[in-house]
C-alpha cells in the first residue's frame, strides 16, 4: 500500500513538471495525482495488494456509522433522562467478537465505550469476549448488539 502511494506521489511530481508551465501550480498537481489515482486503479492488481484508497474510504465509512450511532444513543439516553420517573435496569452481558488482533479488538472496545448507554468492562485474555455494562439492559441491549455488528464490520473492512 504504501508503494501505490509513492507511485502516485511520482506520477503528480512527473505531470507537473512535464506540463511545461513557468510557476508551479498545486492545481497541476492535484490534477496529476488525480491521473496517478487512475492510474494505479487500472495496475493495482500488478502490485499484489488491494487498491490504497480502498482503506481510506472504509475509514470514512467507520467514522460516519460511528457519528450516527453516537447521534441515536444519545438521543436513547436524553429520553431516558428527561423522562420524568427513570425507569432504567442496568445490567452486564457478554459479547463473543469475530474479530482478532489488539488493534482490532481495542477499536471496537473504544467504539462501543465512546457511545452513550455502554461500556466495555473487560475484556477477557484470548481477546474474543467482551463484558459490556448497558444502562438498560431491556431496552438498550438489542441496540448495542445492533451497534457492535455495524462496528465489527466496519472494522473488519478496514484492516483485512
Amino acid at each position: 500500500m504504501p508503494a501505490q502511494f509513492l507511485f502516485n506521489l511520482f506520477i503528480a511530481f512527473l505531470w507537473m513538471l512535464l506540463q511545461d508551465e513557468d510557476e508551479l501550480r498545486i492545481t497541476t498537481f492535484i490534477a496529476g495525482f488525480l491521473v496517478g489515482i487512475g492510474i494505479i486503479f487500472l495496475m493495482h492488481r500488478f502490485f499484489g495488494t488491494q487498491f490504497y484508497l480502498r482503506r481510506l474510504v472504509s475509514i470514512i465509512k467507520l467514522f460516519f456509522i460511528f457519528i450516527s450511532e453516537l447521534t441515536l444513543s444519545s438521543v436513547l439516553i436524553l429520553k431516558q433522562i428527561l423522562s420524568p420517573k427513570i425507569k432504567i435496569r442496568p445490567g452486564i452481558f457478554t459479547y463473543k467478537t469475530a474479530l482478532r488482533g489488539d488493534w482490532e479488538i481495542t477499536t471496537l472496545a473504544m467504539l462501543l465505550t465512546l457511545t452513550p448507554g455502554s461500556v466495555v468492562m473487560e475484556v477477557n485474555p484470548e481477546g474474543d469476549m467482551f463484558y459490556i455494562h448497558a444502562m438498560d439492559i431491556e431496552k438498550s441491549k438489542e441496540d448495542v448488539l445492533r451497534s457492535i455488528g455495524k462496528f465489527e464490520k466496519a472494522i473488519m473492512e478496514v484492516t483485512r
